[in-house]
C-alpha cells in the first residue's frame, strides 16, 4: 500500500523540529564515542525539589489518578488565580457560586498545549497571526495547521517584538499578535512601556494579543521593574484582554510534566475549553498536585546561579559578536560573526566538530545568521565551551 497517499496535505506540510534533529544527529554521534558538550536542549539542569516530588507522589498513592476536570484541579487553579491577583490585578473569579467564571482559567498539557488550543478556538483559513521572528518552533505551525498564515515580525538585532514593528504588519486579516517575552530563542525581556504600548495597539486595532509567559518566573532581577515582571496584563488599556499562557515546566525542571495554564476572556478560554474536552482530554491528574506545591517552592537562588552562567557566556563570546544580553529564560542568540563568512548552520557544524552542541538560527528564524546556546549545564563545562566557540569566531 502506497501510505504516503494516505497522509494529510497538514502534516506534510509540516517540516521536524529542527531541533530534535539536531539531538539525533547528536545521539549517533556519542553512540560512536564522540564526547560533546550541549548547549542545545532548553532543559533545566537543576533537580527537581523533594516538595514538589512528594506531592506529585502523594497525589498519586491518594488515588488522584483518574480524569480531573478539563479546566484543571481546583487547588491548582485557585492557586493560579492568586498569583494572577499579586502579579497582575487580574481578578480571576472561581467562586462555586459563578460557574460559569470558571471558564477563565483553564490548566493546559504544557504551554504548548495551550498555544495550540488558542489558534484552533480562534484561526479561520486564511486569517492572520503575527509571530516574532525569531520564534519559537511552534508558532508558525500552530497557526498553520488551522488554515492560517504566520505573519513574521522581524525583531533583529535587538529581538524586541515592539508595537511599532508590529503595527505595519496588522490588516483586515489579523486575529491575533503572539508575543514571548522573556524568549525563546533570545531571553530577551520587554519592559512595562513596551508591553502597555502592545496591549493598546491590539485593543485599539481589535486583536487579541496573546502574550505567552513560559520563562516569567525565570527573569534575571535586571529584567524586573521595581521587582515586578513586565507583562500586558497590567496595562492600563488593553490589559484585560490580553490571553496570557504561563506554565510550570521550564521554572521548576518538569517539563516532562507537561503543565500550563491559559487565562483570559472568558469567550476564548471556554472555546479551548471545548477543544480540550475533545483532545487532551484534561492535563496529567496527579502532576497538577504537584506544581501546586511548586509555588511554595522559593527558586531565587536557582535563577541567579542562572545569571551567572549567562555572564560566563557573555564574558567570552561579546568580545567577538553582537549578543543581545539576556535577562531571562537560559538562552543567548548569538550572532555569526559576519568576517567569517558563515551561516547559522555552517557555525553550527564547525561547533560540533569541535565537540559543542549549539542550535543554528535558521530553526527560530527566516535568517540564518544566529545560533543559539542554551546554558544549562554546569559552570566547568560552559566555560569550557563557551572558550571553543570563541576560539571559532577568531
Amino acid at each position: 500500500m502506497d501510505f504516503q497517499r494516505l497522509v494529510a496535505e497538514r502534516s506534510a506540510k509540516i517540516n521536524g523540529s529542527g531541533i530534535r534533529q539536531v539531538f539525533d544527529r547528536v545521539e549517533v554521534l556519542r553512540s560512536q564515542g564522540k564526547k560533546l558538550i550541549n548547549l542545545g536542549i532548553g532543559q533545566p539542569d537543576f533537580p527537581v525539589h523533594e516538595r514538589i516530588k512528594k506531592a506529585a507522589c502523594d497525589a498519586i498513592m491518594a488515588d488522584h489518578n483518574g480524569y480531573m476536570p478539563t479546566t484543571g484541579v481546583p487547588l491548582l487553579r485557585e492557586k493560579a488565580a492568586v498569583a494572577l491577583a499579586t502579579e497582575t490585578g487580574w481578578d480571576v473569579n472561581l467562586s462555586k457560586d459563578a460557574p460559569a467564571a470558571s471558564a477563565n482559567l483553564i490548566v493546559t498539557a504544557g504551554t504548548s498545549a495551550a498555544i495550540f488550543l488558542a489558534m484552533q478556538a480562534i484561526v479561520n483559513p486564511g486569517d492572520e497571526v503575527i509571530i516574532p521572528d525569531p520564534y519559537f518552533v511552534l508558532y508558525p505551525y500552530a497557526v498553520s495547521l488551522c488554515g492560517g498564515k504566520a505573519v513574521s515580525c522581524d525583531t533583529y538585532p535587538d529581538f524586541k517584538m515592539t508595537a511599532a514593528r508590529v503595527a505595519p504588519l496588522i490588516t483586515a486579516r489579523t486575529k491575533a499578535v503572539l508575543i514571548n517575552s522573556p524568549s525563546n530563542p533570545g531571553g530577551v525581556v520587554l519592559n512595562q512601556k513596551e508591553c502597555d504600548e502592545l496591549a493598546a495597539l491590539c485593543a485599539e486595532k481589535g486583536v487579541l494579543l496573546i502574550s505567552d509567559e513560559i520563562y516569567d518566573k525565570f527573569t534575571f532581577a535586571e529584567g524586573l521593574e521595581d521587582g515586578v515582571f513586565p507583562t500586558p496584563c497590567r496595562s492600563p488599556k488593553g490589559g484585560k484582554d490580553v490571553l496570557l499562557i504561563r506554565g510550570y515546566g521550564k521554572t521548576y525542571g518538569v517539563t516532562g510534566w507537561r503543565l500550563g495554564y491559559a487565562a483570559g476572556p472568558r469567550t476564548i478560554v471556554a472555546e479551548m475549553t471545548k477543544l480540550q474536552q475533545y483532545s487532551f482530554v484534561c492535563a496529567p491528574a496527579p502532576l497538577q498536585y504537584g506544581v501546586a506545591e511548586a509555588m511554595n517552592v522559593d527558586m531565587g537562588p536557582t535563577i541567579e546561579r542562572y545569571r551567572g552562567r549567562r555572564d560566563i557566556v557573555l564574558k567570552h563570546l561579546a568580545p567577538h559578536t553582537r549578543c543581545s544580553v539576556p535577562h531571562g529564560a537560559f538562552y543567548v542568540f548569538v550572532e555569526v560573526p559576519p568576517r567569517l563568512g558563515q551561516s547559522g548552520r555552517q557555525f553550527h557544524e564547525r561547533a560540533l566538530e569541535a565537540g559543542v552542541v549549539v542550535i543554528p538560527g535558521g530553526v527560530f528564524s527566516a535568517k540564518d545568521t544566529h545560533f543559539r546556546i542554551s546554558y544549562t549545564v554546569g559552570e566547568a563545562e560552559l566555560e569550557k565551551a563557551s572558550s571553543i566557540l570563541a576560539g571559532l569566531m577568531k
